[in-house]
């Protein structure tokens, strides 16, 4: 199945990407040198981007990805709502995840933002027993399950 272009990552330009970057390596140096203005300029970053970046994120970013890998993910929307995505979709999107798709990252981001199940990406790489090697299609219908407690 395609997906709409609604649910596809936005493509970033090359400059934004050396924009973003140039100011993550900028941040970073702040928060490793322990200057003053660290917290306002990751306020600042964040307000820019829609994230919500601690200054661990800058300090520690080439630990688990690199800067472009940050920087494409701080260009892009941090939470990508779309109102009227469907079952099928969301099957779609989990098996781009589990087939380990050069973009699961913003797959991911994009699952969370549109099910209400709090922790799905745990359906996805810590499953429940029941769920363990499940199908995209069994791991969607859990997570559509979920219903919140009103309290």
């Amino acid at each position: 199945m395609d997906l709409r272009a609604e649910l596809m990552p936005p493509p970033v330009s090359r400059q934004r990407l050396d924009e973003l970057g140039a100011e993550i390596v900028r941040i970073a140096d702040l928060v490793v040198c322990g200057a003053g203005t660290r917290d306002e300029e990751i306020a600042a970053f964040n307000a820019r981007t829609g994230h919500d970046y601690g200054a661990l994120d800058f300090a520690e970013y080439d630990g688990g990805r690199d800067l472009v890998e940050f920087a494409l993910e701080a260009a892009r929307p941090a939470r990508p709502r779309v109102a009227d995505v469907t079952a099928d979709e969301l099957v779609e999107i989990v098996r781009k995840i589990l087939a380990g798709d050069p973009e699961s990252d913003f797959y991911l981001r994009l699952l969370e933002a549109n099910v209400t199940h709090p922790r799905v990406g745990d359906l996805i790489f810590r499953p429940p027993a029941g769920l363990r090697d499940a199908s995209a299609e069994r791991i969607v219908d859990e997570a559509l399950r979920y219903r919140p407690i009103a309290l």
